[in-house]
């Protein structure tokens, strides 16, 4: 078993419930993990018995044009995706974090974590 990842993947997009979060936008960080069993990739060096990571950062970023409320939602939308893909990952992660948001006071983002399958029992 093996792991593949993205990590600190930036977007401008237009996710929250606030009409300003809407309008203005934000910066985000999103994070992909998945757990694989990759050893024939090792052997054989060919992407097809692995997880290809372009597809993991094409996932996460037609999630972040299309906007949602919440966090949550969007982290849900991109693991079933990843799924859809790849149904035989052992676990998948994906980190989502809001820089700045507006709360009135300074906070460097705010986090949103869903994992397969622990969310999902």
């Amino acid at each position: 078993m093996g792991r593949v990842a993205l990590e600190g993947i930036e977007f401008h997009a237009y996710h929250g419930v606030f009409s300003e979060e809407k309008k203005l936008g934000n910066r985000f960080t999103v994070d992909i993990q998945v757990d694989t069993d990759f050893h024939r990739a090792m052997i054989d060096d060919d992407l097809k018995y692995t997880v290809d990571y372009y597809r993991l950062y094409q996932i996460a970023k037609s999630h972040m044009q299309e906007p949602v409320k919440l966090l949550e939602h969007l982290a849900h939308l991109m693991v079933q995706d990843i799924l859809k893909i790849y149904p035989n990952l052992i676990k998948v992660r994906v980190v989502i974090k809001k820089h700045n948001p507006s709360l009135g006071g300074v906070v460097n983002y705010s986090v949103v974590e869903v994992k397969y399958p622990d969310d999902y029992q």
